[in-house]
């Protein structure tokens, strides 16, 4: 179910902050045209720390709605509370989300066998496949490979979205897990290298701003195409690279703006995108061919 380029969504905002259920529903259409796999809303990059949980429950209903299973939708259902995360994973699967895709509880800094018990109860909770995000350099804890071959035998624990961006471990986790065990990137810049280490697909940033260019890749490479994947992914580098020169969601929002997506708002504590950034992201665009 879940490969090629699944987009880690925004949650397109107006000026005073609200979610703009409008704007999504168009960019959420907009992404399917253009060629992408699944959709992976309420995310980090969908401003979930601080969306309330009627607005990402809103966020996960519209999502499911308008994809229409046209691709697969994968919600965001992280807590560092097991029972809150229960709790999205719960209306998710209730709404018709195809998966839920569960960060790594953050603050908390749990041990591996904490991680294994956090996890277990929310895949015994529900019966719809779970993601499981290993994002370090945001939750501070690192699930170890043997605890993810130990989660992977729950009927319910379908994968892994490794934001580590270290190589060795995409093959570390075939030879622990088996190939079955679906292995997303969460890094956009080696989101090729990855699939090349034993990887299905890539939850990307930059999926949200270049949709075809990210899906084509993908498709170049199922299809046996190194030479084309390989052009699209140095075409795309300094799109991945204005991405994250201040912390994302703010560069991805403002290239959404620039879009006709919503605006560039995120909420606090995510500070405006800087002027510098901004010139760098337009410049990014212009280069990559997605603007004039």
């Amino acid at each position: 179910m879940l490969h090629g380029s699944l987009v880690a969504l925004i949650t397109p905002m107006r000026d005073d902050g609200s979610v703009d259920d409008a704007a999504l529903e168009r960019f959420i259409n907009w992404q399917i045209a253009e060629g992408t796999h699944g959709l992976v809303p309420v995310g980090t990059t969908g401003e979930s720390p601080t969306l309330s949980h009627e607005e990402h429950k809103r966020v996960v209903e519209l999502t499911v709605r308008v994809a229409n299973k046209r691709v697969p939708v994968i919600a965001g259902a992280g807590s560092n509370a097991t029972a809150e995360a229960i709790g999205l994973a719960l209306h998710a699967q209730s709404v018709g989300a195809d998966g839920v895709l569960v960060v790594t509880p953050y603050y908390n800094k749990p041990t591996q066998e904490g991680l294994f018990l956090h996890y277990t109860a929310i895949a015994d909770a529900i019966d719809i496949p779970l993601i499981i995000y290993n994002i370090p350099s945001r939750s501070v804890v690192d699930m170890s490979v043997a605890t993810m071959a130990r989660l992977s035998r729950h009927r319910n624990i379908a994968g892994v979205k490794d934001a580590t961006a270290n190589l060795t471990r995409p093959l570390q986790t075939t030879a622990a897990c088996g190939p079955a065990f679906c292995q997303l990137s969460g890094e956009d810049h080696t989101a090729l290298a990855f699939l090349a280490a034993g990887g299905h697909g890539c939850i990307s940033v930059s999926a949200n701003i270049a949709p075809r260019l990210c899906a084509e890749l993908h498709n170049a490479w199922s299809r046996g195409d190194v030479a084309a994947a390989m052009a699209i992914q140095a075409r795309l580098l300094p799109l991945h690279d204005a991405m994250f020169v201040e912390t994302n969601p703010a560069p991805v929002k403002y290239a959404a703006s620039l879009l006709g997506y919503g605006v560039a708002h995120c909420r606090l504590p995510l500070a405006p995108l800087s002027e510098a950034a901004r010139i760098q992201m337009r410049a990014a665009m212009v280069s990559v061919g997605l603007i004039n």
